[in-house]
């Protein structure tokens, strides 16, 4: 119960302070990260952290170049109207403001060539577990996918055989930050567990 009070006070920020992170924080978030469990034990995933202010600017300017197209052009009008509560738009100032920006990359293939097992699957649970570590530490996240990310992997200098899966911005919240209450709300219990 103490874990699911704090976990309860997680909420996506989108409005970062500057406020420097010890990379030694950012590393133990990745250390808990990779217990999560992964098919055959295969461990398909990369988290690059990244902290140079002109890579997360070039990382800025690529994904809000997405993002225009996605509000413009990709996005439906449903899409647009569930996000609307959110007043989320095409700026993505959280990636040069939050300190570190973690980039998770799927691994396809195993780094030696041999097979991977549930990739999706994998990543997923070890971001789950990144986003959890970093609420238990007093850190602020956000889960962002630009659609497509392929200029992660050129900006970042990654293997043919990794394909970006999440960006998690990573920092403590600016001091006027306000979450819409949109995002705080959850189903009860009732519509989410099934008991058998």
């Amino acid at each position: 119960m103490a874990f699911l009070e704090v976990l309860r006070r997680r909420r996506t920020v989108r409005h970062f302070s500057d406020r420097p992170v010890e990379q030694a924080t950012i590393e133990a978030l990745v250390r808990c990260a990779t217990t999560a469990p992964s098919g055959a034990n295969k461990q398909p995933w990369r988290f690059v952290c990244v902290q140079d202010a002109a890579t997360k600017a070039r990382i800025r300017e690529a994904a809000e170049r997405e993002e225009h197209q996605f509000y413009a052009r990709r996005a439906n009008s449903a899409w647009l109207a569930d996000l609307a509560p959110l007043g989320t738009d095409a700026n993505k100032e959280f990636l040069t403001t939050a300190p570190w920006l973690v980039v998770v990359f799927l691994l396809l293939q195993a780094d030696d060539g041999g097979q991977v097992y549930y990739p999706k699957e994998s990543v997923g649970i070890a971001c789950g577990m990144f986003l959890a570590a970093a609420q238990m530490a007093g850190l602020a996240t956000l889960t962002h996918t630009p659609s497509p990310m392929g200029f992660l992997h050129e900006i970042l200098g990654r293997p043919d055989h990794e394909r970006p899966f999440l960006v998690i911005p990573v920092g403590h919240p600016a001091d006027d930050c306000v979450v819409p209450v949109a995002a705080t709300t959850r189903r009860p219990l009732a519509e989410t567990m099934v008991v058998v």
